[in-house]
């Protein structure tokens, strides 16, 4: 058996895979607002719910897909499939939190790409965003709670806040930061959690290594050597590029990839770009998923509604296959981390800068979904996100109401509030 193969002694032990399964179909379909709702999701169905997962072992796990390139919600999903059925657990948990959002995405870009917009998805969107504003902050409380137990955590989360929201500091820059002052501060004393480490051979390491980079690359370099398309090649080539070099999210990938999917190539318009990133904060799943957004229509303009699917399963595939690879390689690695007191440290340091970057996640999504119109402005180094106040959704408003009424007095579950909400927003639109 290999590092890769051998889950850890979750509090999930014993949980059966079709129960795994059936649960992390659920997040998959649920998991609407990005990374910060997204963890707040899988942080309830996970360790509040089932308690598959210890607070310990999440805020962990958590910690390091935050040291990772890509998406860290879907790379927390796979980790957390793989401590309960190792790869196969793995595999069922990072793909059903993909492909919900994948499928919707790609029925949206085959619409826009032949009609343009489509304002009813907006419409039946608009209820399921201001849910979850309430699903974010609730995470960000129960989140803040478990990780800012001393002084110091809360002075990380404040300076990662300030750090990215108002100095736009680079997102790799504040958790490395945050991991060097959390290495030297040590563990926090009150710590007293059995951490049981354990030995990961290294040759374990190794072939998992070079499974996952034939796993990744020789389909695409099969794609590009046989279907002769030159942009399926071009589009495996760049997305693979940005797998590696993307930390911090959906975000940090929009900035790598305007400027050359928009200049350089050629593929899209400036404003395709911005209605694909619209489109991929309105469907489950990752928001990186605007990737496939680009990849099809990029494709589609070469040759059509068939070869723009092929571009955007060439693109899913070198966005995500490399996700498998971070954790399947690194995941055994994080209880042998959490029992090193320093490295413990290190981790704790990030999760309080997580609070910051949940915290600066969610101001930015309740600005942009609250206001029609939200500008950057810059003040030397600082920039102020300021919104139009003329623009504010009053529609917003009272669905993020009635969502907290539901989920945090009443305490509904999740599915129904999106629902209710959803409907809401439909029949707002149309007064």
């Amino acid at each position: 058996m290999t590092a890769s193969d051998m889950p850890g002694a979750a509090a999930g032990d014993g949980t059966s895979l079709s129960e795994a399964t059936a649960a992390f179909a659920r997040i998959g379909i649920l998991s609407f607002g990005g990374p910060a709702a997204q963890i707040a999701l899988m942080h309830r169905v996970l360790v509040e719910e089932k308690k598959w997962l210890s607070e310990r072992l999440y805020l962990n796990a958590l910690s390091f897909c935050m040291l990772l390139p890509g998406p860290e919600a879907m790379q927390l999903a796979t980790y957390a499939g793989w401590r309960l059925h190792g790869v196969v657990g793995g595999l069922i948990a990072g793909l059903l939190f993909v492909l919900p959002g994948a499928a919707v995405m790609l029925a949206l870009a085959v619409i826009y790409a032949l009609v343009g917009d489509v304002p009813l998805v907006s419409a039946l969107f608009l209820g399921i965003k201001a849910a979850v504003l309430v699903i974010v902050v609730e995470a960000l409380l129960r989140v803040a709670k478990k990780a800012l137990h001393l002084p110091r955590h809360w002075m990380i989360a404040a300076l990662a806040f300030v750090g990215i929201f108002f100095l736009n500091l680079p997102f790799p820059l504040i958790i490395l930061a945050a991991a060097l002052y959390g290495f030297l501060a040590g563990s926090d004393p009150a710590d007293h959690e059995d951490h049981a480490a354990r030995r990961v051979p290294t040759m374990s390491t190794l072939r998992t290594v070079v499974l996952w980079l034939a796993v990744w690359w020789l389909p695409l370099l099969a794609v590009g050597a046989l279907s002769g398309e030159p942009i399926l090649a071009e589009l495996g080539r760049f997305f693979s590029k940005l797998a590696v070099v993307t930390f911090g999210g959906a975000y940090a990938v929009l900035a790598y990839m305007a400027q050359d999917v928009v200049n350089q190539y050629g593929w899209l318009s400036a404003g395709a770009m911005m209605d694909g990133l619209g489109l991929a904060e309105t469907t489950p799943g990752p928001l990186i998923l605007v990737t496939e957004f680009v990849g099809f229509l990029s494709a589609f303009g070469e040759g059509g509604i068939a070869l723009g699917i092929a571009g955007a399963a060439v693109t899913l595939w070198a966005t995500f296959a490399p996700c498998f690879l971070w954790i399947f390689a690194g995941a055994p690695y994080i209880d042998w981390i959490g029992a090193q007191p320093r490295l413990r440290g290190a981790l704790s340091g990030i999760t309080a800068a997580v609070v910051g970057v949940i915290l600066n996640l969610s101001i930015w999504f309740a600005l942009h979904v609250a206001f029609s119109q939200v500008s950057a402005e810059r003040y030397g180094p600082v920039t102020l996100w300021q919104p139009e106040v003329a623009t504010l959704d009053w529609r917003v408003i009272i669905l993020a109401v009635l969502s907290g009424v539901l989920l945090l007095r009443l305490h509904w579950d999740i599915l129904r509030v999106l629902a209710i909400s959803a409907a809401c927003g439909l029949l707002l639109s149309y007064v």
